[in-house]
């Protein structure tokens, strides 16, 4: 049985994304090796399997400048272990010198570390075809 979604439980996650949204946008290495577990799992929007430390050097090499992150249409469910937040993303920056444009869904499972912490252990993305009618995607 999941754990209600709390006033308090909420407003944890959300600061938490909000952090995560910041250090991604400013490479701040320091606040991401905490945000991330240890035994992270991402699978990106190409398909690629990512660990923390591949996510973290990735970062260091300042090869991607995200010049914005913007997220919209949250949904914060809560789990028996965790909270999954689905989340659509608009990203920009540059790639080397190959400006880019994107429009994503992550799902992101935050749990709670040894030491309390909130930390992504497992992490999705996902293009958003925008080409795609609404009309033909599936609803709940």
């Amino acid at each position: 049985m999941a754990q209600p979604l709390s006033p308090a439980l909420e407003q944890q996650i959300i600061e938490v994304e909000e952090q995560l949204r910041l250090a991604m946008l400013t490479s701040d290495i320091a606040a991401l090796d905490q945000l991330l577990a240890d035994d992270l799992t991402f699978t990106s929007h190409l398909g690629q399997i990512i660990s923390k430390q591949d996510d973290l050097a990735f970062h260091q090499s300042g090869l991607c400048r995200f010049q914005a992150i913007e997220y919209s249409e949250r949904r914060i469910q809560p789990l028996r272990e965790g909270v999954v937040v689905f989340v659509q993303v608009q990203w920009a920056g540059l790639y080397g010198e190959t400006a880019f444009h994107d429009n994503l869904r992550f799902t992101r499972l935050w749990q709670r570390s040894p030491q309390g912490l909130w930390q992504v252990i497992i992490g999705h993305s996902s293009a958003i075809n925008s080409n795609v009618p609404s009309s033909s995607v599936p609803k709940d």
